[in-house]
């Protein structure tokens, strides 16, 4: 599978998909078309429109789009990004909200990297704009960075973590969010051995693998069905001449969501079809709820081949972090030198990604850690979105983070005011 001819004829799979969405739409748009009255004529518009963007979203990096915040006094506030940190495998980002006084909490989302844009995490920094000021990280498409860049595994990783947490002080809340869950805890715990000043006041963590085997679900299962070198054989490709990493191995992200798209075949399958439907009968809208889904889920990229790879082998089968073996440039990580950072666990209760318990595990690696600085909270009903970007965050776990935040590090009592002094003249 190791060969650009692969990659790109995936590539021209998507490409001539997208034109023929195109194509369709195009020629049902057709003046003539509509001197008479057909119905295959709409639904052949129809079925264009839909696989067009189908096919377009999955090379294109979703905008955040950031509604405008409203200041105290009615005047609107635009949300702009600007880069903190700049590096070749991804950014430290920062929200900035028009000229709006710096809140006393600052919080730093780390996003996953496990095929999709950080944008997935669009809804929670929405939700938490208006209370703190937010930092993401933002991780770049592997088949847009050269080959000269150097190669980006977990350990690449948990140093870009030190690196984003050490830039923005220790006055920093650090939420990490599913699959960079066990890396964040490491690069705390090397924090605090390496430089006690820059560790952070708290770190929640949402949903993620800290130690697989605590509860199988489909993912676990599948990291022990196969071996590392069907893995690399199977799902390790070469970036084409289009893109430029041409040559970098990855997993591509259309492979990926092939997988994720085969796992629910039938779902998939009914929802496009249900959206023909509506956009013939002209029931459909530019932002309606299929488009506001499909747009962020078929936005995939690729992955460093070795960044999945050491993924797999030392997080889900060596299981490292469960263990407390990481080892990050020859050395070894103790989780137990975690003593001052306040640790909050959220997990859902029907989560399938990573299951309830599998996150959790990370409470007994802290033994240096008071269990005063310990707290956990287990979401009845809520499945591994709505932990992060659902209705039981908005309505329940985003309430207890910003409480447990205040708590560790003095309530924020002049936010709630500090937008009616704002000039913005």
């Amino acid at each position: 599978m190791k060969y650009m001819i692969t990659y790109d004829l995936m590539e021209s799979m998507r490409n001539t998909n997208q034109w023929l969405g195109a194509t369709a739409r195009a020629y049902a748009s057709y003046p003539m078309m509509s001197l008479g009255a057909n119905p295959a004529i709409d639904w052949l518009q129809a079925w264009g429109t839909v696989t067009e963007r189908t096919f377009q979203r999955m090379v294109a990096k979703p905008d955040w789009n950031i509604p405008v915040q409203t200041n105290k006094d009615g005047r609107d506030m635009v949300v702009t990004t600007e880069k903190v940190v700049e590096r070749p495998f991804g950014d430290l980002l920062r929200f900035c909200v028009g000229n709006r006084p710096e809140r006393t909490r600052k919080v730093l989302l780390v996003a996953p990297m496990s095929g999709h844009y950080a944008t997935l995490l669009r809804k929670t920094v929405i939700s938490l704009l208006p209370d703190a000021d937010i930092y993401i990280t933002d991780w770049h498409n592997a088949r847009d960075i050269p080959v000269s860049a150097g190669k980006f595994d977990i350990e690449d990783y948990t140093v870009y973590l030190m690196e984003f947490m050490r830039a923005l002080g220790p006055d920093i809340h650090v939420i990490a969010v599913c699959q960079p869950v066990p890396l964040a805890l490491a690069a705390t715990a090397y924090l605090a051995e390496l430089d006690p000043a820059a560790q952070p006041r708290t770190l929640t963590l949402i949903g993620g693998p800290v130690d697989p085997e605590a509860n199988h679900t489909e993912v676990t299962d599948f990291g022990r069905s196969v071996t590392m070198g069907q893995l690399e054989e199977t799902m390790i490709q070469r970036v084409g001449f289009k893109s430029k990493g041409v040559g970098r191995l990855v997993y591509p992200g259309l492979l990926q969501l092939a997988s994720f798209i085969s796992m629910n075949a039938e779902t998939h399958s009914n929802a496009f079809r249900d959206e023909i439907i509506r956009v013939a009968k002209g029931e459909a809208s530019e932002h309606d709820r299929h488009n506001a889904f499909y747009d962020e889920y078929l936005a995939v990229m690729d992955m460093t081949a070795e960044f999945y790879l050491s993924t797999v082998e030392r997080i889900f089968k060596g299981r490292e972090i469960a263990q407390n073996e990481f080892v990050v440039a020859g050395h070894k990580v103790d989780i137990g030198k975690i003593t001052t950072v306040a640790v909050k666990i959220v997990e859902g209760e029907d989560d399938d990604i990573s299951a309830p318990g599998q996150c959790l595990a990370a409470l007994p690696l802290l033994t240096g850690l008071p269990d005063s600085k310990k707290a956990s909270h287990l979401e009845p009903g809520a499945g591994h979105y709505g932990i992060f970007a659902g209705k039981s965050w908005r309505d329940n776990i985003r309430p207890l983070v910003l409480d447990f935040i205040d708590a560790n590090s003095g309530a924020p009592a002049a936010d709630a005011d500090a937008d009616k002094v704002v000039n913005l003249k």
